[in-house]
């Protein structure tokens, strides 16, 4: 009877029918339901127990997991129309971009068959031209000397070889700078060089041949490094950054260690890479034995020690690196959005300098008019809140950070040659995260090898070349 009574009541066919697509819709969004989370549990499963090196699981990737599970709980009814995937192709006419006028031009003239048949009796009234962008594929080429002897009387005489790159060596310049390129512009690691030299050209390479041909290259690039350090250590005024890279050592057979790229740099200069096989001090001191100036970085402690007890280096601090750990901050906080605003205030003001393409003279001025009122009540506020905030707290560590850089953040206001932060040396450093296989070499310490030379090319985010050597 209890069970009769809950059955809803149908006075129609036509309700009978409404009531059946209701459900069939139900079932429709459950099964969709099921399924999405069954990929959803394989993938989480393939990925923490799916082999030897397990990842941990963030609760951030459960949250990316279960993304979607909304949209599929409000399925749209089936006599709707189902909203246009974001994704669907415009049906506008893509701009074709003009070609570059420095192209070599190759002419095909086609004529028509009626005009090749009887061209005297056809007159030419105009033409019709369309562009093709094609590709000739790279090609090896062998270039043979041939030096005739000649004599006379008792003296035999011979013309002298050109000046090689690599005396008695099989690369010409084009082939070498094509491997350096490959290697440290496209990413390209040696081994998979040799491979698309011998399957696309049959052309056999051995990978240390191409290694042998880089260090080379490295030794011949060695003057070109020496000016770039050169102007750089005495323009007065240097970003510093470290970024990590695994390398094969010769002490763990099989297994490789952690190195470092330690990154200098100036707005607007060049950049240039040092090679060290540790994160500690005694890298970028070596590196900057007799510099005298402005260093700009972030909050490791190296870089502070590395201005101690040197009163021609000055410090400066990274309001990237402070904005960041706010950002962190934002969601566990709501009060970190008004830091984050002060910032951006910050950030506003240095794009307004750039668009008016303003020297030193000008934005020292203009910061202390225009940022120090926001520096000021941005310490006012962290004075106020930073003890009412827990110090393990997201905020509370971006708090913490903020005070403890302060005299380094709030210096560049005083200095109109320094940036508001360490951004440009970093964006120097991202190209390396697409080729860290550069790195990956052995470290060699025998007498025989500890001389040569490594070297590491790339290209600046002001298309300026940097390079590095590192014995």
């Amino acid at each position: 009877m209890s069970d009769a009574a809950t059955l809803p009541t149908i006075d129609s066919l036509e309700e009978a029918r409404e009531l059946l697509a209701a459900k069939d819709h139900t079932i429709e969004r459950l099964e969709c339901e099921a399924k999405l989370l069954r990929q959803k549990l394989e993938a989480l499963i393939a990925r923490h127990f799916g082999g030897k090196k397990n990842e941990a699981v963030d609760p951030a990737q459960l949250e990316l997991l279960l993304k979607g599970l909304e949209a599929a709980r409000t399925l749209p009814p089936k006599d709707e129309p189902a909203t246009p995937p974001a994704c669907a192709p415009s049906k506008r006419k893509p701009r074709r971009q003009k070609l570059p006028d420095h192209l070599e031009t190759e002419e095909i003239v086609l004529e028509p068959e009626e005009v090749k048949a009887q061209p005297d009796a056809w007159r030419k009234i105009g033409e019709e031209r369309t562009e093709e962008l094609d590709w000739l594929p790279a090609k090896f080429l062998r270039r043979l000397y041939i030096r005739p002897k000649y004599v006379r009387g008792e003296r035999i005489v011979i013309a002298p070889l050109p000046a090689r790159l690599i005396e008695q060596g099989l690369p010409g310049p084009g082939l070498l700078t094509q491997v350096v390129l490959g290697k440290y512009e496209d990413h390209l690691p040696l081994y998979r060089q040799a491979k698309i030299f011998r399957e696309r050209h049959g052309v056999e390479l051995a990978r240390q041949t191409l290694a042998d041909w880089i260090e080379h290259a490295a030794a011949w690039l060695r003057p070109v490094y020496e000016e770039i350090k050169r102007n750089l250590l005495g323009g007065g005024y240097l970003q510093i950054d470290e970024t990590p890279i695994k390398y094969l050592s010769s002490d763990q057979k099989g297994r490789s260690a952690q190195g470092y790229l330690w990154t200098y740099g100036r707005p607007g200069s060049d950049v240039i890479f040092d090679w060290q096989t540790s994160r500690g001090r005694a890298g970028p001191e070596a590196f900057l034995r007799d510099y005298e100036g402005k260093l700009q970085s972030d909050g490791y402690g190296v870089y502070e020690a590395l201005c101690r007890d040197r009163p021609n280096r000055e410090l400066f601090g990274c309001w990237a690196h402070a904005r960041r750990k706010f950002y962190e901050a934002r969601e566990e906080d709501r009060r970190a959005a008004w830091f984050l605003r002060q910032i951006g205030m910050l950030y506003e003001i240095e794009a307004g300098l750039r668009k008016r393409n303003a020297g030193p003279d000008l934005r020292e001025p203009t910061r202390q008019w225009q940022a120090a009122p926001v520096l000021r009540r941005l310490d006012r506020a962290m004075k106020l809140i930073a003890p009412k905030t827990l110090p393990q707290s997201r905020l509370g560590q971006a708090l913490r950070y903020a005070r403890d850089q302060w005299p380094l953040l709030e210096k560049y206001v005083a200095h109109g040659e320094v940036a508001i932060d360490n951004n440009l040396i970093e964006n120097a450093i991202r190209p390396t995260a697409l080729g860290k296989n550069y790195a990956k070499v052995s470290v060699m310490r025998s007498s025989a090898t500890s001389g040569r030379v490594r070297g590491l090319f790339s290209r600046g985010g002001h298309g300026n070349w940097e390079f590095s050597v590192s014995a």
